[in-house]
């Protein structure tokens, strides 16, 4: 086991020398990167001594080296917007982001398993075919258009829902403060609605029709048919056998879930003037706002990766071979 887990761990170390070798590359990638910190009319004289303040004469090994040294102290750099360390700026915006992304998680992963294993037992049968065609369409149509059409009928039309916003929840729980948080919870549930169903949907789809097609490898194998054999309740034969068996490839798909839904925030809060990390990163992205851009690619990156790490030591608890392997 643990060699296992220092092996997923060397691997994560790599990924993520990686991401920051490439978010290193992007600022370079236009040029020289001193434009971006001087005005349009200044002379050569000041673009030099700027370029040499900033570090960018050096060469570029000796840049990357001093970028990571930087990053491991905690110093992602100055936003060229904002004039505050961009960690700062992307820490503030975060959990606006994760109180959107764990919702849109539950949405898809409390409906997703229970519709594909329903989908899966009732093989061939209309309400199968029902389920995956509403499955086919909800990962036909782009978040950004859905998304639109929320806020066409639920906001604008039928005016049940607010169509931007948001009210802090997470924000006071990881203050202290749940009096507040439990305060803010219905209008903070409100306005999290058309949100999580932008880029819910998609994922509930895909994921149904993943749950479906891992229980359908599952259900003709000789240990369901033995323990059905056995007398138990098809409940029971579903739930502790067929299902603990599929679990791997399902695991696998919520691990790479989260890292899906991170990216699709970035439209989704720009649409519904979310205030998180997403809408943060559209907007530096107009005003050329690179160091900043860098540091929310980063803390994503990061993230992403220390999630799919935790799915890979939750694979070797469900299944020991993969441990041996």
């Amino acid at each position: 086991m643990f060699n296992y887990i220092a092996r997923r761990l060397l691997q994560t170390i790599i990924v993520i020398l990686g991401v920051t070798l490439l978010a290193f590359a992007s600022l370079h990638l236009s040029g020289d990167p001193t434009a971006l910190y001087v005005n349009e009319r200044a002379s050569k004289e000041e673009i030099e001594r700027v370029r040499h303040i900033l570090g960018f004469d050096r060469p570029l090994p000796e840049q990357y080296l001093s970028y990571v040294g930087n990053m491991l102290r905690g110093d992602f750099g100055d936003s060229l917007k904002f004039k505050e360390p961009t960690l700062k700026l992307v820490i503030e915006r975060l959990p606006a982001t994760l109180e959107l992304t764990i919702s849109a998680m539950l949405f898809s992963t409390l409906l997703a398993v229970p519709i594909g294993i329903l989908a899966a037992t009732q093989r061939g049968t209309a309400l199968d075919g029902g389920a995956m065609l509403l499955a086919i369409t909800g990962q036909s149509m782009p978040s950004f258009w859905f998304g639109l059409m929320l806020i066409l009928l639920f906001g604008l039309t039928l005016k049940w829902l607010p169509i931007s916003g948001r009210v802090a929840f997470i924000d006071p729980i990881l203050a202290g403060d749940f009096s507040l948080a439990l305060h803010n919870l219905p209008t903070a549930f409100q306005k999290l609605i058309l949100p999580t169903l932008t880029i819910g949907v998609y994922s509930l789809s895909r994921n149904a029709r993943l749950v479906r097609s891992s229980m359908l490898e599952v259900l003709p194998q000789e240990y369901v048919t033995t323990a059905r054999a056995k007398g138990l309740s098809e409940s029971v034969v579903i739930r502790r056998h067929a299902l603990r068996n599929a679990l791997i490839p399902i695991v696998t798909m919520f691990g790479l879930e989260f890292g899906f839904l991170l990216s699709g925030v970035v439209v989704t809060e720009t649409i519904f003037s979310w205030p998180g990390v997403g809408r943060l990163v559209f907007n530096a992205i107009v005003q050329r706002d690179i160091p900043l851009v860098q540091a929310a690619v980063i803390v994503f990156s990061l993230m992403f990766v220390f999630v799919n790490l935790a799915v890979d030591i939750l694979y070797a608890f469900l299944d020991p071979r993969i441990r041996l392997s």
